[in-house]
């Protein structure tokens, strides 16, 4: 019984370790952020890797699959897999952004803005829930700071594992599951923005 108990103990840590998300400041700093009510945004999903493929690979193989079970699935698939993007991942990630830059004086909005915040998902892991066993999605952002007047690069802020999941455990949904991955993104972002340029 006392060797179940530290296996169970010892899988929790590991499964705890391996989403361990974290957010580093990789060039500049955040002084520009000093005195800004708003921050434009712009997402883009260039050169994507999903789990261990390129996203080309990925949507090539769940497409084919998909349409073996059922003609037409997997086109609808990959039709979500694109909307998602528009209509999940980037308002959650906004909102979440939002809810704590805005106690701060700061929301994103595109008018009035003099810094645009470029956010690049560079990896996805789309997670999985079959009931008995379970792995959380993630993603991997990369936020450059662009002066929008120059076009001068003023930081970089790269937030790595951000990984959420429904506590009830019923996220089988891999859009879902990446929606809250994303309001995990921007809520760290906000957070380490807070803290390092000392917001008050």
């Amino acid at each position: 019984m006392r060797k179940v108990m530290c296996a169970v103990v010892v899988l929790c840590f590991m499964s705890v370790g391996g989403y361990a998300q974290s957010v580093a400041l990789a060039f500049g700093d955040l002084k520009w952020l000093g005195g800004e009510k708003t921050l434009q945004f712009e997402f883009s999903y260039e050169d994507m890797q999903v789990g261990k493929m390129s996203e080309a690979e990925y949507v090539e193989k769940k497409v084919t699959e998909y349409n073996k079970k059922e003609a037409g699935r997997g086109d609808a698939w990959k039709k979500a897999w694109e909307n998602d993007r528009k209509e999940r991942f980037e308002p959650k990630f906004l909102e979440l952004f939002d809810k704590y830059m805005s106690e701060k004086g700061i929301t994103s909005a595109a008018e009035g803005a003099k810094y645009v915040v470029k956010v690049n998902t560079n990896f996805t892991e789309p997670g999985f829930n079959v009931g008995v066993v379970r792995r959380n999605a993630s993603v991997d952002v990369v936020c450059t700071v662009v002066e929008i007047a120059t076009g001068n690069k003023v930081a970089v802020v790269k937030v790595r594992d951000a990984s959420a999941n429904s506590f009830w455990g019923t996220d089988f949904d891999s859009g879902y599951r990446l929606q809250e991955s994303y309001a995990k993104a921007g809520r760290e972002l906000a957070k380490f923005l807070i803290k390092k340029a000392k917001l008050k």
